[in-house]
């Protein structure tokens, strides 16, 4: 591994000629696709079959419903911490795209269409979360029936993967757009 002497040396590294760079960045979609907000797909499919049944509290609602009340706390970030998180991330990534669209930086670039989309899911996910917990709530406290509250967390799991799929395919085909046109017009990689 060759020695880099500052910070600017490792920020305009090769990123979008090597394999490793794609590999993480299919790798990172394919996990992020495989749960919504941490429960697994295949839970969200059987407690759907179960909704669409006649098992509308059946044992996969049950889970269903069991998971999201271990997972939905994690999400939560009070005012204060999600504007002191919103305010530092907001700045690494501006940060990042300046070095890599301005001083034209490869490997910023590239972090920088990395972790763009998955800011944005971060964001998605927080969303999701903070549309849940009064279901959850509701159906903890008997003030609404667990199969709607089911019901209705699965219709906003099932949209909010939609979505990360779209934003999937998109933050691919941009990447790969932008590394195919950087390849091509930086061939030696200056």
């Amino acid at each position: 591994m060759p020695q880099f002497d500052n910070l600017i040396g490792l920020l305009g590294s090769r990123s979008f000629s090597t394999i490793w760079f794609w590999l993480v960045l299919i790798g990172m979609w394919s996990v992020a696709g495989r749960s919504v907000l941490g429960i697994p797909t295949e839970v969200l499919a059987r407690a759907r079959a179960s909704l669409a049944g006649d098992d509308a509290q059946g044992p996969a609602v049950i889970t269903l419903l069991d998971w999201l009340s271990l997972i939905l706390p994690r999400w939560q970030l009070r005012p204060r911490e999600g504007a002191a998180f919103l305010g530092v991330t907001s700045f690494l990534m501006t940060s990042l795209a300046v070095l890599g669209f301005v001083f034209w930086l490869e490997m910023a670039q590239a972090l920088t269409l990395l972790l763009l989309p998955f800011w944005v899911l971060f964001w998605m996910r927080v969303r999701l979360a903070r549309r849940l917990v009064p279901l959850i709530h509701a159906a903890q406290e008997g003030r609404a029936p667990v199969s709607q509250a089911a019901g209705d967390a699965a219709r906003a799991m099932v949209w909010h993967k939609r979505f990360v799929t779209i934003l999937s395919m998109i933050a691919v085909a941009v990447t790969a757009l932008w590394g195919a046109l950087w390849t091509v017009l930086h061939p030696v990689g200056f």
